[in-house]
């Protein structure tokens, strides 16, 4: 017979806090870029995509925070 711990915590949530940082990362490499502009090679790159991603990632990432927070397997 297996016992199973309260309280345990989904593989998601931890998910979540690993989105939440490496969104953080790439937004604050983004704002790096936005100081030491160098010379967009793209069209793309003017828009810094590296902002909108880790924004986007970060969003992610604490939705599944949220929704697993007190969720217990």
């Amino acid at each position: 017979m297996t016992q199973q711990k309260k309280g345990m915590k989904p593989i998601w949530y931890f998910v979540g806090w690993m989105l939440l940082t490496i969104g953080f990362l790439i937004v604050i490499a983004g704002v790096l870029n936005l100081f030491m502009t160098l010379p967009s090679t793209s069209v793309v790159g003017e828009t810094h995509p590296d902002l909108w991603w880790g924004g986007i990632i970060g969003l992610i990432g604490s939705l599944y925070i949220w929704k697993y927070k007190e969720a217990t397997v």
